[in-house]
């Protein structure tokens, strides 16, 4: 097996045999979520452009990327200065509660010829591998399907650039072998793959 596939597998299982997210309170996680609102929508549907929607996001991934925040892993103008006031529960809280909203669709048209080429594009990099089918995220992995385009295009870039953190270098060394045209098709298949099961 290439050393590529081999590490996707090995992520994929690991990914599988994570335990079950900690306890947390989602009407807790409402109220917590109302300054959060302003950029990433009341219910977690962002309609701000590069502002990923929460919505639907699997709550170890949320809850992770808020540590990443509060630990200066990750950092955001907007963000970071939150996380730093945000306690455990607080972020198990609002991870759960992003959690269980219905995700939609963004507004974002999709050039039909990307869309089309985006689907192999994705098969040859394996993205089900650790995103799961459709792209809907699974455990630590975010939900890709229906983000928005120039939210995705800059994550990806950023991943190909090394200016955006990784939390296991795999985003890092999958973008690196892509072309700016392959960031843009994917970045346009993924945005019009529906965003829920």
């Amino acid at each position: 097996m290439p050393p590529r596939l081999l590490t996707l597998a090995l992520l994929a299982l690991t990914l599988s045999a994570s335990p079950p997210a900690p306890a947390a309170d989602v009407e807790a996680g409402r109220g917590k979520a109302e300054p959060c609102a302003v950029c990433h929508g009341p219910d977690g549907n962002a309609t701000t452009s590069g502002t990923p929607s929460l919505a639907g996001m699997p709550a170890y991934y949320t809850h992770w990327q808020l540590i990443m925040f509060r630990d200066g892993r990750r950092r955001d103008p907007q963000m970071s200065p939150f996380a730093e006031r945000l306690s455990d529960a607080d972020m198990a809280d609002l991870a759960a509660y992003y959690a269980a909203q219905r995700p939609r669709a963004r507004s974002t048209p999709s050039e039909v010829g990307k869309f089309a080429t985006g689907r192999p594009l994705a098969d040859a990099h394996h993205c089900t591998s650790c995103h799961g089918p459709g792209l809907i995220g699974q455990q630590q992995v975010p939900r890709l399907a229906g983000q928005d385009l120039d939210y995705l295009l800059k994550r990806l870039r950023g991943y190909r650039a090394k200016t955006t953190s990784d939390l296991d270098g795999m985003m890092t060394m999958v973008a690196e072998s892509l072309t700016e045209q392959e960031i843009e098709t994917l970045a346009h298949y993924i945005a019009a793959l529906p965003p829920a099961p």
